[in-house]
């Protein structure tokens, strides 16, 4: 045994909190996961401060929100602040730092702070590369094949994986993280980042994932009473609602089966990792974390993605196992205090017993310290939102319009009351932007007055045509040509 323990961070793309069995969905097969939260605490109040993947993973290996770190819209050009990672500042106390699967950072081999990088960019090599996925599926004699099925990255189409099972990304990642972990160095203790790039779209799960849910019924999706007028809505809910109009109600069961099946698939995945850990004789002495970088609406409120506010699109599943026997970890226990995204690389620092850094604004998931309010920035245009959480009530902020949101959280966990102009909870508004306007900063300045949120005046929406069907990947052999890294596919507004 170490001095100090192992870690195995595990982190999926797109999963919202709601999607877990220890939630209690009525559908959804999460069996290792709800094993996990059985063993160690869970978090149900964890948000992502910006729920976009660039921006919530440059969180979570900086222990710092876009504020300090500089990316609050998704800007996939913008290298890693110089700012000490998580990976960097374990190494330097002694670690061996290995990723497996998901970076998102650029440009795409920068190895932010890890030892070895194995890489899976979900189809990006005019970004740079190579990616290591697609030259695992090269090597299995299926070049540039890996998205073939036609399915989209930034939609909801869905069909069976087309490659052999062994090429499947999710099976690839957990091959890698095993074989990483059977070569680690045995003098020193083992950081393993698992990346997991599902669910994220494309919706391309195993066959036998999907026949697990043949039958499964729908769950219809909240709406809320606020959401049913479009024309009411602010200019960033129109966005989102323009750009996957398409997305019918009729096809809403075969996205949820497809959804779900990449998320099961996953968990069980996770269980050989888990495995590998228990045969190797590490188990006991390592932490095991797993999170999101944000969730997806899957229809509720008729949107879709992230980059919201809302419980699906920002509240991701948070499970937490200490070392065997850690008092701060108890089996079975919740813990409902606020979590940011930002509160892993302290936490994780907390139980290697390695001082945290001063640039770091997150805090210790197992620490004293807790947060009475937790704020949410994204975009800086018209499609901008803003969230102030105090755990029972969240408000959202969409400066274009200045329109204002309150729910409920406890009486109303859907989301389908909008209580701002309920005259009882007037000093609960008033507190949240209150802390809102005291964390502005950047393009949030100009939309404040006398303390007071302004936002900008309202934009009447016009949707653009969608020539290149949200970023649809073609053929990769031979590869495609390097390009503009600054050129942001995929999204609405």
């Amino acid at each position: 045994m170490s001095a100090r323990p192992n870690i195995l961070f595990v982190t999926v793309d797109q999963w919202p909190a709601s999607l877990t069995g220890y939630d209690g969905h009525p559908a959804i097969l999460t069996p290792t996961l709800d094993q996990l939260a059985r063993v160690g605490v869970r978090y149900p109040r964890t948000y992502s401060e910006c729920p976009i993947c660039i921006p919530a993973r440059r969180t979570m290996m900086t222990g710092t929100t876009a504020r300090v770190h500089g990316d609050r819209s998704f800007d996939p050009a913008l290298r890693m602040p110089d700012l000490p990672t998580l990976p960097a500042v374990l190494r330097q106390a002694g670690y061996q730092a290995t990723a497996v699967g998901k970076l998102h950072v650029y440009p795409p081999r920068d190895r932010i702070g890890f030892d070895e990088v194995h890489l899976a960019e979900e189809g990006r090599p005019h970004l740079g590369g190579p990616d290591d996925h697609d030259i695992y599926i090269a090597d299995q004699g299926f070049p540039g094949r890996g998205f073939d099925h036609g399915m989209n990255n930034n939609d909801y189409l869905w069909r069976p994986w087309h490659l052999p099972e062994h090429c499947h990304v999710t099976n690839w990642t957990t091959w890698r993280m095993c074989r990483e972990i059977k070569r680690r160095d045995p003098t020193r203790p083992g950081f393993w980042h698992l990346s997991y790039t599902a669910p994220h779209p494309p919706l391309i799960p195993l066959q036998g994932y999907l026949d697990i849910y043949r039958d499964a019924p729908l769950v219809p999706p909240p709406v809320g009473d606020w959401a049913r007028e479009e024309a009411a809505q602010p200019y960033a809910l129109r966005a989102v609602r323009n750009y996957w109009a398409h997305v019918k109600p009729q096809h809403l069961l075969g996205i949820q089966r497809a959804f779900m099946a990449l998320c099961t698939h996953i968990d069980h995945q996770l269980r050989l990792v888990i495995g590998t850990l228990r045969e190797e004789g590490l188990l006991d002495d390592t932490v095991i974390l797993f999170t999101a970088d944000h969730g997806d609406m899957l229809g509720g409120h008729d949107l879709w993605a992230k980059r919201l506010y809302y419980e699906d699109s920002a509240r991701v599943p948070t499970i937490l196992v200490g070392p065997k026997g850690d008092a701060r970890t108890r089996a079975g226990s919740v813990d409902d205090r606020l979590v940011g995204l930002a509160d892993v690389m302290p936490t994780l620092l907390d139980f290697a017993g390695v001082e945290v850094p001063d640039d770091v604004e997150g805090l210790s998931m197992v620490g004293t310290r807790r947060r009475a309010v937790l704020l949410g920035s994204c975009r800086e245009d018209a499609n901008a939102t803003r969230m102030a959480t105090e755990g029972r009530y969240k408000l959202l902020w969409y400066p274009c319009g200045n329109l204002v949101q309150l729910f409920d959280l406890e009486e109303d966990p859907r989301e389908e009351h909008d209580r701002v102009s309920d005259p009882t909870l007037v000093p609960v508004r008033r507190r949240l932007e209150a802390a809102l306007v005291e964390g502005a900063w950047g393009a949030d300045l100009e939309w404040l007055k006398d303390g007071q949120l302004v936002g900008m005046p309202a934009k009447e929406f016009v949707g653009a045509p969608n020539r290149g069907l949200s970023g649809q990947r073609g053929h990769h052999y031979p590869p495609p040509p390097i390009a503009g890294a600054d050129v942001v596919v995929g999204t609405p507004g």
